[in-house]
């Protein structure tokens, strides 16, 4: 009925290719990994030809990888230029630390200072915080292969081949460009897309051991989508060479998204007697509604897989290369959205078809934002009606104009992020020094090492002592795995140089998903280098374990003691942030839809996530697995997804009025202000409360949004029709995941009436 897959898409390696673009959207770390173990093979091979020795095929090696992953700007012409510029900086660095060797006091002090100046630098965007990276690397490379004065001459010699081989690499070889990297990550968006629908489907059909492992699926990669939807948000800019395709990519993936998941929810609600609060969608660990249920084997629900699996695969079937059977398909689903043949079956059934009929024009409307044709043919009235609705929206944009964004106060003197921090490194490995100098006079380089890592972004002390803790575990398991391939390679110098490129690949590749494993692999290919050095010994690497340790400590004593952050102040600065964003979106929104003027509504919507992630990623240490605190860790979750809960229906609030303008059945009801003043101002209150625990100003409970609306008819509004219901609903889900939020942050509510 659907028809074959391709062949391509059938093979091993279709569905293999497939995975790995799911894994690694954009292949932006099986890039990175490549780029740098690339850099440090041929950086090896030119050495290796003017016969360096191995001290400086390590200095070779180190720098290589500096020049490589230091610089992050995403144009090759800024990325040019960085890179030139980092070549006197390391230069100088080196020289400093070849002439400072023979004066400790002195060259521990500048080692400090130029510490503090790297971190600094930071507040200069990615070029300043890449030259801050290169001058520190290139100074503790110098202190790891021993340079002296007279070695200076080749020294500089290797660092430039190890430059000019990095630019080999990132320019000629492994050359990325920002349209490559957006390319990439639309064909990502695209699997994953699919992926979550056969979650749901297999949601559909889970029995009762399985649902629960069924649902987490399901919110896995929910979140997974959203995560790619972020990653090509920040790179439309400068992928797409158009302001108005880069708004229309925007406004497809984003109705992609919120279609994908209203599709689950309306699956969840097709799988419980009772209805599903979105909630479930967002929170770890919530069981899936009257869990008890087996899947019900109604004739509604076979057509109902059947549509799912077709839906699947039109996500997997770019447009231009559908074929007859596969339009069929298509048509049939996207009838669905107009109420055209909907099967017969129970009301939240129902639901489940109309929900994926709104998917299957979300995967139409991703034909610009696939970059692929369009097959016309075959059109039912259905599907037409469909392309002019996308053909009006991609004419309306094409016309809209470039909202004014806010520009946000900055915290000046020590209040800004970077002197703060750069105070805080410079008194730790200050510290770590001291203490460095104490266990070895020839390695405490490494103590201040992990001291100048593990303030690397973070932003709190709870941040830094999670990831001291992650550096300490992976470097005891490195030394392990060191010891072992210590021992397995012996005197082979090559078969140890193959084995730290490999270490080296796979630090870049698993660094985004597993600090933990990042740091394994640098230990490993630590020890291993050591082997290379001729300095390899088991103590040696149980002496990094201890500097390891003591570095973290050094840093965590700094973050505490020294203009410290709390991860609570943290958290509440940016749950401010994401609250008054939530606000914006939300009132904006209901505003348009009221008749009010048009704002670029989506780009707010994508500040709210943004900000929300900032979020997840300060509450780390609230939710992290080792925390003794485990109530605050269950209400930190639960904070957690109710937010996720109401940035869903805010996005959906601001995709639904962005087609306000071309959309034939939506009009504008100005009875909507009504029903949004209470969820703004109740977000307000939280606001406020979160700001200042001791106010007392009150949130307001009350009836229904939709009763809000029941007052009486408003000339020129329409009566409830289905899109209008929808947008009653997503507020009034909004309205209680707001009032819920007043519980866990402990805001006033007004007492029950009697």
């Amino acid at each position: 009925m659907c028809g074959g897959v391709s062949a391509a898409e059938g093979t091993a390696w279709g569905r293999l290719r497939d995975r790995v673009t799911a894994s690694d959207p954009g292949l932006l770390r099986l890039a990175a990994g490549s780029r740098t173990a690339g850099s440090i093979a041929l950086t090896l091979a030119v050495l290796t030809a003017l016969r360096a020795p191995v001290p400086h095929l390590v200095a070779g090696a180190i720098t290589s990888m500096a020049a490589t992953f230091a610089i992050r700007e995403k144009l090759h012409a800024q990325q040019a230029v960085t890179l030139a510029l980092g070549l006197p900086v390391a230069l100088a660095s080196v020289t400093l630390a070849a002439l400072l060797d023979q004066y400790v006091v002195g060259g521990d002090i500048f080692f400090v200072v130029l510490m503090f100046c790297a971190v600094y630098s930071r507040r200069f965007g990615d070029r300043g915080n890449a030259l801050g990276l290169i001058g520190f690397q290139i100074y503790f490379m110098s202190l790891f292969v021993g340079a002296s004065p007279s070695a200076l001459p080749r020294l500089y010699l290797v660092i430039a081949v190890a430059f000019a081989c990095s630019a080999l690499l990132r320019f000629v070889i492994v050359r990325e460009t920002p349209a490559g990297i957006l390319e990439r990550l639309r064909e990502a968006f695209r699997v994953r897309l699919a992926q979550l629908v056969s979650a749901q489907l297999e949601l559909l059909d889970a029995g009762r051991d399985e649902v629960d492992k069924a649902l987490e699926a399901v919110r896995e990669r929910t979140a997974r989508l959203h995560e790619t939807a972020l990653m090509i948000q920040g790179r439309l800019e400068d992928g797409t060479t158009d302001a108005s395709v880069a708004r229309l990519i925007q406004r497809r993936i984003a109705g992609a998204e919120i279609a994908a998941e209203r599709l689950g929810l309306l699956v969840v609600n097709a799988r419980s007697s009772e209805r599903a609060d979105t909630l479930t969608l967002h929170l770890p660990g919530a069981p899936l509604p009257a869990v008890g249920q087996l899947p019900v084997r109604e004739p509604g629900f076979d057509v109902l897989r059947r549509d799912l699996a077709a839906l699947r695969l039109l996500v997997l079937r770019p447009e231009g290369r559908t074929g007859y059977a596969m339009a069929h398909v298509r048509n049939r689903l996207l009838g669905y959205r107009e109420e055209e043949n909907l099967p017969p079956g129970p009301v939240a059934v129902q639901d489940v078809f109309r929900g994926i009929g709104e998917a299957a024009r979300a995967v139409l409307g991703l034909r610009v934002a696939m970059g692929g044709p369009q097959d016309e043919t075959d059109d039912t009235p259905a599907t037409a009606r469909s392309r002019e609705e996308l053909d009006a929206e991609d004419a309306s944009i094409e016309g809209a104009e470039e909202s004014e964004r806010e520009a946000a106060e900055q915290p000046t003197g020590l209040r800004r992020p970077t002197t703060r921090a750069a105070v805080q490194v410079a008194i730790g490995s200050s510290l770590a020094i001291v203490g460095g100098e104490f266990l070895s006079a020839q390695r405490w380089y490494w103590a201040v090492l992990t001291c100048w890592i593990v303030f690397i972004n973070t932003s709190s002390t709870g941040e830094i002592l999670v990831k001291g803790y992650r550096r300490l575990l992976g470097t005891v398991l490195g030394v392990v795995a060191g010891i072992v391939l210590a021992g397995l390679v012996g005197p082979h110098t090559w078969t140890a140089l193959a084995l730290v490129l490999v270490c080296v690949f796979l630090m870049f590749y698993t660094a985004p998903l597993s600090y933990t494993l990042m740091s394994f692999f640098v230990t490993a290919a630590l020890g291993l280098l050591y082997t290379l050095l001729h300095t390899y010994s088991p103590s040696v690497l149980l002496l990094r374990i201890e500097e390891t340790a003591l570095g973290a400590a050094c840093g965590i004593i700094a973050a505490a003691l020294v203009l410290p952050v709390h991860t609570d102040r943290r958290t509440d600065e940016l749950l401010g942030t994401v609250l008054h964003r939530l606000s914006d979106v939300t009132g904006r929104a209901i505003e348009q839809l009221s008749g009010g003027p048009t704002t670029d509504l989506l780009d707010q919507a994508r500040d709210l996530d943004q900000a929300l992630a900032d979020l997840r990623s300060a509450v780390q240490p609230l939710t992290h697995p080792i925390t003794p605190l485990r109530s605050r860790r269950n209400t930190a979750q639960y904070l957690l997804a109710l937010l996720e809960t109401c940035a869903y229906h805010a996005r959906a609030l601001a995709a639904t009025a962005e087609l306000l303008p071309t959309h034939p059945s939506i009009a504008a009801d100005p009875r909507l202000r009504q029903a949004c003043r209470r969820i703004t101002h109740n977000i307000a209150v939280i606001a406020a409360h979160v700001a200042d625990h001791s106010s007392t100003e009150e949130i307001e409970t009350g009836p229904s949004i939709a009763s809000l609306l029941d007052s009486g008819p408003v000339p020129g509004a329409v009566r409830y029709g289905r899109i209008t219901e929808r947008v009653l609903r997503h507020l009034q889900r909004l309205d209680e995941a707001v009032i819920g939020l007043a519980r866990p942050l402990r805001v006033p509510r007004p007492a029950p009436q009697r």
